[in-house]
């Protein structure tokens, strides 16, 4: 070749070349795809330090958040209300509903590297039905039988069948090791309650306390030996404070990324975007519980139907819950409301079926109606707790139904005070109340008339005998769609009958750090349950070929 055409062929392969790497490197962005990887951390607020990071003990919403990123139980809830094994690798249930045995994993470990044994879950179990301790789950395992089987298996013995009980099996597992030298007396004292060791995906990496002693900061690591699989995000670090005002000071300064919990006027107020923040439905159900035992007036069917017609829902739930929540037609949070019609047509269509009923319009507005046996008028008194939702839920309540003619007096009571002396004896008229059903809504407690005495959760003191029988077969029904029909049958003999007057379901307002992924909330019970997929939160990526991405 001339010296022309060396320059051309020269030229012309170092075109190719890099025309070549060119298209590899296109071929070879083609072929990968971003997955989570493991790293960086975030920081959450908290109102309220810990006391009992502990499952056994945790009470507040602080040591159930904490408890539950550091404790594992046999099972876990997941987001979709399914279950999976945690330190469990596997489990049955007998046909007749009353033996549950476990099968625990191998290479489930502690914090401290020390295996977990069915000795730590038959503790665990002793130390919450152990009357000294006062667990606020003993109510859960009262009657509960825990046998060891072997090193790795347990089983539970119940003297009735109760279909939810796997829930209770979430409960976090403790230490025999580290905890069998406390005794009952001893156990809400001990230091592991404040540095605790559990099994769970996070453990304790450092605690900051102020001169007091008491805990400002506290850091989690990742727990590499999780049997679900390391989490992804490296550290979380909780701040607590004293109230929620420090704590919205402490977002607005940046000096957490994430809160929870928070009052629905807040979130408001701080006219927080719709991106930035996370709902969730609360399976609560808060309703006007009437007592028919102390209140006469209420056995007025045409009275109950009438309260219930003018109940403003919408405006309660606007006004109260600042648009985060669900008006309610039903004893469970499915039961939603369509949207409500006009207030003022809704109390004259009210008074009119009270008129046709016989309820005649007094001197100072209030209705009565003369009976056999004398006079009965439209007064009774609204017991609630001082909480300021209530209370302002109360107020909307007596004003709607003093247009329809009742008198309402309105008594408020600090909570305590309230559930030992009111509720505990029954003493009340109509009570403005809230209910934890759980996600499995299990309506037993609620509504059984073998529950209407304390401690029994039937506050309206409800008796129905095909109510009875259905929630009965509910318990001992294994199969959840054959569950479901009945409690459809149940919901619909309590609307029937009308034994409170049901208004709202909140919803969990969380405001998550921004560069955390894959953050997925459904219905939960609990604020601490926002963590149920906490393994699958990520804030760093990689870049892999496909074939090797993992689902």
């Amino acid at each position: 070749m001339n010296h022309s055409e060396k320059i051309l062929f020269f030229a012309s392969s170092i075109i190719l070349c890099i025309t070549s790497i060119l298209l590899l490197v296109r071929v070879h962005n083609s072929l990968l795809v971003e997955v989570p990887s493991y790293g960086g951390s975030f920081t959450e607020g908290l109102v309220g330090s810990p006391r009992f990071i502990n499952p056994v003990l945790a009470i507040s919403d602080t040591d159930k958040d904490l408890s539950s990123l550091i404790y594992s139980g046999l099972i876990r809830q997941k987001v979709d209300g399914n279950f999976e094994g945690d330190i469990a690798e596997s489990f049955s249930v007998s046909e007749d509903g009353l033996v549950y045995d476990f099968v625990i994993k191998e290479n489930v470990y502690f914090h401290d590297n020390k295996p977990v044994t069915a000795d730590d879950v038959i503790f665990t179990i002793q130390r919450i039905v152990d009357g000294v301790v006062k667990s606020p789950k003993h109510a859960i395992f009262e009657g509960v039988s825990v046998e060891k089987i072997s090193q790795k298996q347990v089983r539970f013995s119940l003297k009735k069948p109760y279909a939810p009980f796997l829930t209770a099996l979430s409960v976090g597992i403790l230490p025999k090791h580290i905890w069998e030298n406390a005794s009952s007396e001893e156990f809400p004292f001990s230091e592991f309650n404040i540095d605790p060791v559990g099994s769970g995906p996070y453990k304790i990496d450092k605690i900051s306390r102020n001169s007091g002693g008491i805990p400002t900061l506290l850091t989690l690591e990742s727990w590499k030996r999780y049997p679900l699989g390391r989490p992804k995000i490296k550290s979380i670090t909780f701040r607590f404070y004293p109230n929620s005002a420090e704590l919205l000071k402490a977002l607005k300064e940046g000096s957490v990324d994430s809160v929870s919990g928070f009052d629905p006027k807040v979130v408001r107020e701080m006219g927080i975007e719709d991106d930035s923040k996370v709902e969730a439905s609360l399976p609560r159900v808060f309703g006007v519980f009437l007592n028919q035992n102390l209140a006469p007036v209420f056995l007025n069917t045409e009275v109950r139907y009438a309260l219930e017609s003018a109940t403003p829902k919408k405006r309660i739930v606007d006004e109260v819950l600042f648009g985060f929540g669900n008006m309610l037609n039903g004893p469970t949070p499915t039961n939603i409301e369509g949207e409500a019609g006009e207030e003022a047509l809704k109390i004259e269509e009210a008074k009119a079926s009270l008129s046709k009923a016989g309820w005649t319009e007094k001197e100072d507005g209030t209705l009565q109606k003369k009976t056999k046996s004398g006079t009965v008028e439209l007064a009774f008194s609204l017991s609630t707790s001082d909480a300021p939702e209530l209370k302002k839920t109360a107020e909307i309540l007596k004003e709607a139904w003093g247009k329809l003619g009742a008198k309402v007096d309105i008594k408020i009571f600090e909570a305590s005070d309230l559930s030992q002396n009111i509720i505990r004896g029954r003493k009340y008229d109509a009570l403005l109340f809230g209910e934890v059903v759980g996600s499995d809504s299990d309506l037993y407690p609620f509504w059984h008339s073998r529950e209407r005495n304390d401690p029994g959760l039937n506050i309206s003191l409800y008796t129905n005998i095909t109510v009875d029988k259905l929630l009965e077969e509910t318990q001992k029904e294994p199969l959840r769609e054959v569950r479901e029909a009945k409690k459809e049958k149940i919901i619909s003999e309590i609307k029937k009958d009308m034994p409170a007057i049901f208004l709202f379901s909140p919803q969990f307002i969380y405001i998550p750090p921004k560069n955390v992924k894959n953050i997925t909330l459904k219905n939960i019970s609990y604020q601490n349950e926002r963590f149920l997929s906490i393994k699958d939160w990520y804030i760093e990526t990689d870049r892999v070929w496909k074939i090797f991405a993992t689902n």
